[in-house]
Formats: structure tokens, C-alpha cells, sequence
């Protein structure tokens, strides 16, 4: 008797722990509208933060800091399905980000090259060493020396949206620029 009761009491706490694993994440503040709010059809995807960053607002940022840059320049840009063009909307970020960059010459960054869930995790991953690397090409043609710029794929592994529809996948699509070093803190 003792024997079954302690499978039945593992059991139900088996079942507890596996509903609980089923239940929903909370979202992510992302700073990028969400899915209340839609996303237009091509070509008009989030170009612009939407939002102060934690704890600080525009005004509290400390010129050349990585939060000046992410408030006010912006940090992320987006991608068409399949493709690693820099689109027109995102041009004028993109310039922005190279005057950022050339105010503040000791500053380093890493373009990091992002996909949607959709495809290989090869396929992705060299989707988004191409995005990446399509927006360092872009920021060096405006005057930023290479050697200041790195990039990496992350594929499809690092979603900012989560789900499995035209929304999320067109937030994923993106180039993410991060600060790496010489901005104050």
C-alpha cells in the first residue's frame, strides 16, 4: 500500500510539472510594439525605438553611452523574408548610427546578424552572417573604420519575439547593433 501511494504522489507531481512547463511565458520588453499592435505589410516593420529604455528616458542618458545610443539613435534594424538588403527605411538608422559612431571614435560595436524560426539552423545562420555583414559593409561605405566593427550570426537562436506568425517573424528578422567597448556607463 505504502508502495502505491508513493507512485501515485510521484504521478500527480509529474503532472503538476508538466502542466506547469505547458503554461505561457511571460513577454518580453522588447521596446517594439506588441502584437496588439500590428505590424503593416511590406515594407514598414519597426524602425524606430518606441519607448525610454529601462530606468532611464531620453533625457537622462549619458551622451555616448550605450544607452544614448539604443534612446536615440536606435539600435536594430529589419530584414525582408530571405533577404540580407538593407531597406530604404532603414537607411536613415543606419546613417545615424555611423555620425553616433563618428562622435564618439573610441566607442567598438558588433553587428549581430538575427533570422526568423523558419529554415535550417544552417540556412540561418549564414542568413544572418550575411545581414550582419550587410550592414557593416553600409556603416564602412559612411566612414566608420572596419576595425571598429565585428559581426556575428545568431541564426534563429536568439528571437526577440516570440511565436510562430508573420509578427514575430518579421520582428526576428533584424541586424542588432551592440555597443562592445568605449562608451561610458
Amino acid at each position: 500500500m505504502k508502495t502505491s501511494r508513493i507512485i501515485t504522489v510521484a504521478m500527480v507531481g509529474c503532472a503538476v510539472a508538466a502542466m506547469a512547463a505547458c503554461t505561457r511565458k511571460p513577454p518580453v520588453d522588447t521596446g517594439i510594439p506588441g502584437p496588439s499592435t500590428p505590424v503593416p505589410t511590406q515594407p514598414s516593420y519597426p524602425t524606430a525605438p518606441t519607448g525610454p529604455i529601462q530606468g532611464g528616458n531620453v533625457g537622462s542618458a549619458i551622451p555616448g553611452s550605450e544607452q544614448d545610443f539604443v534612446v536615440n539613435i536606435g539600435d536594430r534594424i529589419y530584414f525582408d523574408l530571405d533577404s540580407i538588403e538593407v531597406r530604404p527605411e532603414a537607411r536613415p538608422r543606419l546613417d545615424a548610427q555611423a555620425q553616433w559612431l563618428q562622435r564618439y571614435p573610441a566607442v567598438t560595436i558588433r553587428i549581430e546578424g538575427n533570422a526568423d524560426e523558419r529554415g535550417t539552423r544552417e540556412y540561418n545562420l549564414a542568413l544572418g552572417a550575411r545581414r550582419a555583414e550587410a550592414v557593416r559593409t553600409y556603416l564602412i561605405g559612411r566612414g566608420i573604420p572596419a576595425n571598429r566593427i565585428t559581426t556575428i550570426s545568431y541564426g534563429k537562436e536568439r528571437p526577440i519575439a516570440e511565436g510562430s506568425n508573420e509578427d514575430a517573424w518579421a520582428r526576428n528578422r533584424n541586424a542588432h547593433t551592440a555597443i562592445v567597448s568605449g562608451a561610458p556607463r
